[in-house]
């Protein structure tokens, strides 16, 4: 049985008092990790008091004005906490698999070896420098569909409210 993690995107409401974000308005985003389930929450500037112990990370942010075309990513600290409270949830292999390789592919992470597991799945053995720690990551491709739905909920969890264009059509990704 897999688990999904549902992430919201930016609300756009502040998650303590119930008030609309405005474009220009700073707001903060926490990460937390609830029963297996991945919570976004934002905060207006006035309503933030600082982020609670057991959250993955947070972010400061602003709401992008009417004309901003370019989305803002969380910080990679922040993509690294969730990577790693998702090494907890074995039912997220595949949300965590895509996280590593968005990881790899900003240099956060570095790729240091590949090994088997007892079950006979290649695990890649990374390296984050930034850290000084090392981490197992199992490959697990999903299935393009699956891909695509990753895709948009790790792009609505830490960029925010766009839809994500896939660099290849869904028709046309291998599925070997």
């Amino acid at each position: 049985m897999q688990l999904e993690i549902d992430i919201t995107s930016c609300s756009r409401v502040c998650a303590a008092t119930d008030r609309p974000l405005q474009p220009g308005d700073v707001y903060f985003s926490l990460l937390q990790l609830e029963a297996n389930e991945m919570i976004r929450k934002d905060f207006s500037a006035e309503a933030w008091q600082g982020a609670p112990d057991e959250c993955v990370g947070w972010w400061r942010s602003r709401v992008p004005a009417k004309d901003d075309s370019q989305p803002v990513m969380a910080p990679i600290d922040v993509m690294l906490n969730l990577f790693e409270a998702l090494e907890e949830v074995p039912a997220e292999t595949e949300f965590r698999y895509l996280l590593g390789l968005l990881l790899l592919r900003r240099k956060s992470l570095r790729r240091e070896d590949s090994i088997q597991d007892d079950k006979g799945r290649e695990v890649l053995v990374l390296h984050c420098s930034r850290r000084e720690k090392d981490y197992e990551l199992i490959v697990s491709e999903p299935s393009p569909e699956q891909a695509m739905k990753l895709q948009q909920q790790m792009f609505d969890l830490l960029y925010g409210t766009r839809e994500v264009t896939p660099a290849v059509p869904a028709s046309q990704q291998r599925t070997e």
